[in-house]
């Protein structure tokens, strides 16, 4: 029988992923002065042993100010580098390659933990002990009414912030991180130079297309010089702000192709979040499932660079058709791995490729081949069996 397209390896320069199953990063807000502790470990662990082809690490601040919350981890300092190893070793012992993304939460720093109201930090918040920190942006202009405004970064500050970014690089790869992601999205430090919305400088990073894109460049361009030419670098794009006036498709396609030739090797096709809390392009309206699709769908075709969907992917088979259909190479699960962490062991059954729990982690796949092949199951609506 032939494999299905989602549990076809994809070699991406010199590793290769099991499946085109990616767990999408996902924020925990657990972390200690930015160090990860046995939550990450094991909230992490559960995808690689879950079947996924590629398991990222949530977002990971390269400066301690690029934090969104208190709760966020980073890798401005050397003492992080030990727990995220232990992760990253963890994931390559099950089978999946461990990826790390490396960003800056600009003008979205200093934010409440969601459960706390995923709002600018208050009163109640600074009882708890966290205390504000001034965010940084491209300008002079808060996220929303009642934000904090951010501190316009100077050319000498930018010019440290991508040196940081290479640190952090480093340490990942000291981490034994295989794939590295540059978080260029969801009105975040990186998105808000891109967008027109966000970046109202008048220097050379800001302006034009080409100015307002020049920081995201430049630090793909930094971290790929210190990124293994044998291990891939991604970028986290927000396609699409949402609004005529902000940052377009088209844009996000000129980027793709800048991006490519600097040596980027995926698009993480995303969209939204540059004003307010939410990362969707459009938070007046319900989302439809895979409505993010046709983001990673463009860029492959107009830009021809590898592309990841995400965003309502949450059926085996509507994945597979999306693979099928050309529409992009990988397809990234978010929320749908928290209600399924094994989402990728299960969809490998819907689909027909695994009758017999082989790509099961050996320690519990033999034990339900065994029970498969000697049991009967319960059918709901029929006698139960000794009725």
């Amino acid at each position: 029988m032939k494999v299905p397209r989602l549990f076809q390896p994809l070699a991406l320069r010199g590793v290769q992923t099991r499946n085109r199953i990616v767990i999408s990063p996902m924020c925990q807000y657990s972390a200690h002065d930015g160090h990860m502790d046995d939550w990450h470990l094991v909230h992490l662990g559960r995808f690689a042993i879950g079947g996924a082809g590629i398991v990222f690490s949530e977002a990971t601040a390269v400066q301690k100010r690029g934090r969104i919350t208190h709760g966020c981890p980073g890798l401005w300092t050397d003492s992080q580098i030990p727990a995220h190893a232990r992760i990253a070793q963890f994931a390559l012992r099950n089978g999946a390659l461990p990826a790390i993304q490396l960003g800056h939460a600009g003008r979205k720093a200093s934010m409440q933990r969601p459960w706390f109201g995923n709002g600018p930090l208050n009163e109640a918040d600074l009882a708890r002990g966290d205390m504000p920190w001034t965010p940084v942006g491209p300008s002079a202009l808060p996220v929303a009414d009642g934000w904090p405004v951010p501190h316009a970064l100077s050319e000498a500050e930018i010019g440290d912030l991508i040196e940081d970014y290479a640190f952090a690089a480093r340490r990942a790869l000291a981490a034994g991180y295989k794939i590295a992601e540059i978080h260029g999205a969801h009105g975040y430090l990186v998105h808000s130079f891109l967008s027109p919305l966000s970046n109202r400088r008048t220097d050379s990073y800001g302006g034009s297309l080409s100015g307002r894109m020049r920081l995201a460049l430049e630090i793909a361009e930094t971290v790929r010089a210190v990124w293994p030419g044998d291990l891939p670098l991604f970028f986290r794009t927000s396609a699409v702000d949402g609004t005529p006036e902000g940052w377009s498709l088209d844009d996000t396609i000129v980027l793709a192709g800048e991006l490519k030739r600097i040596g980027v090797d995926v698009m993480d096709c995303s969209s939204g979040g540059i004003t307010g809390a939410a990362t969707a392009a459009d938070g007046g309206r319900k989302w439809q499932p895979g409505f993010q699709v046709g983001y990673a769908e463009r860029v492959r075709s107009e830009a021809g660079m590898t592309t990841m969907a995400v965003g309502l992917i949450t059926h085996p088979h509507q994945a597979e058709a999306i693979l099928a259909d050309g529409r992009a190479d990988l397809i990234a699960i978010g929320r749908e791995a928290l209600v399924d962490p094994n989402w990728a062991l299960h969809a490998a059954r819907d689909l027909g490729h695994d009758a017999l729990f082989e790509t099961w982690p050996r320690q519990s796949g033999w034990w339900l081949a065994v029970r498969q092949r000697t049991a009967d199951f319960y059918v709901p609506g029929s006698d139960a069996p000794g009725a």
